[in-house]
């Protein structure tokens, strides 16, 4: 397939992805993408998390002299797909007309104004988003105080489940016959860009590294004062887990190493142990804050040979496929010197569904300066549990169903299921389930208070 790419520089780049990819192959065909013996699984040392509130509170200086030496970057590889959007996602809007992308650029504009710093924007694109990411960011070109840089992660063959051949014979074949190889390609592909070498060429020196639908993952400077005061290499953030988190993976101990503990690693027959919220306690919230130069010593000592392999079965144009892919998360058994911080549960808070949207566009949150902060009127700091039924998923779908957003600042949990509107100015408290059974239709009137309240059946409010 090499020989078939056009072009000598485009060649160069091709093979260096194929060695990407010949490494993972190899790992998966060794029987190296095994699952953990549950035995050797201990809980982190007290030691590897530490909890955000013994930090120390960065002053003024102190946050202008990391300012200098800080890049975000942000992993903007995934399509809007499920949310039945077209596009990178992070074109999505998500609160106040403004998408995911444009509160990032405003959250750096608004930190370099602030500290006289010049913090660069990087996205990690993939090439199903980088065309129309490219097109998107020209719209900042005038911003001054946010400067946005890019790069590609990856692209790797589909294997045919069969054969384990490549779908794909040639560098330039049919798009659906590649894929973008998850968030773990980020340190290789960061460093086979360039980009690297120059930001510590500049005198860069950590990176903070988040999703970009993760509108919790701002950066922190007492966690970065933690990690330069400390020497540390690597620091993953951690929060406590809840019954919306069982599927998040946890930081473990290992045969005498952290490492990350992923769902699709776990015994089939201890997944429900796994999701257990009292034996594991933490989830990693995918924000990661990084030493540069580390960093370029792992990928240059090729230190991550042994990264665990997670394996994702599709079916694509009515063939079985896999797709073999890592986390990024799981790079820290590979640092000298890495780290847990336990963090608020503010700081993870993705939208991967509709259901995420209803809650990120509610009254539960203000929007300050970029970044979503939760009401001071809610009586408790938890996030209400909100599960939207399948008319609700496409984000089309859910605008049409939902006049407005409503009151939710004492809601606990909501549950919406089958053909439901909900009008204008309502509010929602307690526990509200709302249910449709098929073939019935429920219009929740304007102004509607409902607290502690199961709506079923058929209810249809009609004009006359």
């Amino acid at each position: 397939m090499v020989e078939s790419t056009k072009g000598e520089e485009q060649k160069a780049s091709f093979k260096q992805e194929m060695e990407g990819f010949k490494a993972l192959f190899t790992r998966f065909r060794s029987a190296k993408a095994k699952t953990i013996e549950w035995e050797k699984i201990r809980p982190p040392k007290e030691d590897l998390v530490v909890p955000y509130a013994d930090l120390k509170t960065c002053d003024a200086p102190r946050v202008k002299a990391l300012a200098s030496k800080l890049v975000v970057l942000k992993l903007n590889g995934g399509l809007g797909t499920t949310m039945g959007c077209t596009g990178p996602k992070s074109v999505i809007e998500v609160r106040s007309e403004q998408s995911f992308l444009d509160l990032t650029v405003q959250q750096i504009k608004e930190l370099n104004m602030a500290n006289g710093s010049d913090v660069p924007l990087i996205l990690m694109n993939s090439f199903n988003t980088h065309d129309d990411t490219l097109k998107v960011i020209n719209k900042y070109a005038g911003i001054t105080n946010a400067k946005i840089l890019t790069f590609n992660q990856s692209r790797y063959p589909r294997i045919l489940k069969d054969s384990l051949l490549p779908m794909s014979k040639e560098a330039d074949g049919d798009k659906e016959h590649w894929y973008p190889p998850g968030h773990g390609d980020v340190y290789r592909a960061f460093a086979n860009s360039g980009l690297l070498d120059t930001l510590i060429a500049q005198g860069k020196e950590y990176v903070f590294i988040s999703n970009i639908d993760n509108l919790g993952a701002t950066v922190d400077f007492n966690m970065l004062s933690y990690m330069d005061e400390n020497k540390v290499d690597f620091v993953m953030e951690v929060t406590d887990k809840t019954r919306a988190d069982v599927k998040g993976g946890t930081l473990i101990e290992y045969e005498g190493k952290a490492k990350l503990f992923e769902i699709a690693q776990c015994p089939p027959s201890k997944v429900d142990e796994f999701k257990s919220i009292k034996k594991f306690k933490i989830f990693n919230t995918n924000n990661l804050w990084v030493s540069l130069k580390s960093m370029k010593e792992l990928v240059e000592q090729d230190r991550m040979t042994d990264t665990d392999v997670i394996v994702n079965n599709k079916k694509v144009q009515g063939k079985d496929v896999i797709q073999l892919e890592t986390a990024c998360g799981a790079a820290v058994e590979f640092f000298n010197n890495a780290r847990g911080i336990n963090v608020p549960r503010s700081r993870f808070l993705p939208v991967k569904s509709t259901s995420d949207l209803f809650v990120c566009q509610s009254n539960l949150y203000q929007l300050n300066q970029g970044t979503l902060v939760m009401s001071p009127k809610r009586p408790y700091p938890s996030v209400p549990l909100v599960n939207l039924g399948e008319q609700f998923k496409k984000v089309s779908d859910f605008q049409s169903r939902i006049k407005s957003s409503p009151d939710v600042l004492e809601l606990d949990q909501l549950t919406v299921s089958g053909d439901v509107y909900i009008g204008a100015h309502c509010t929602f408290r307690g526990t509200v389930i709302i249910v449709a059974n098929h073939g019935n239709r429920i219009d929740i009137p304007d102004g509607s208070i409902l607290e502690n309240k199961v709506v079923s059946g058929n209810l249809r409010i009609l004009e006359h």
